[in-house]
């Protein structure tokens, strides 16, 4: 199974659900550091349907200026700009798998596409 994770290594989560993919028996693993290589709005946008969440709900507000420019409550197209413009407003780690999408927050949701 093929296995794409938009990770950040500095994140705890992030680096829990990378090791529970790479233990993962199977898992041919791509891992996109999302802060060095953005993915596109078009992309995220992508990301995000397949995930069953909004582009809000993806949006990371710990250590981020996110509230205070009023992307919680902004359109998806304004949430989904700003995330590829500054990819320190996506929350991680996102997963994608040929079983879905999934914002691996807990790390073990993670489980539910492998």
């Amino acid at each position: 199974m093929k296995a794409t994770i938009w990770h950040n290594p500095a994140c705890g989560t992030s680096r829990k659900t990378l090791a529970i993919l790479e233990e993962t028996p199977g898992v041919e693993l791509t891992v996109i550091e999302y802060l060095r290589q953005a993915p596109g709005a078009a992309k995220l946008a992508q990301l995000y349907r397949d995930a069953g969440i909004t582009p809000q709900a993806g949006l990371r507000l710990r250590g981020t200026d996110a509230e205070e420019r009023g992307l919680p409550t902004a359109d998806d197209a304004t949430v989904l700009a700003a995330m590829a413009a500054q990819p320190a407003l996506i929350e991680r780690p996102l997963v994608e798998t040929d079983k879905g999408v999934r914002l691996c927050r807990p790390q073990d949701r993670v489980h539910e596409i492998l």
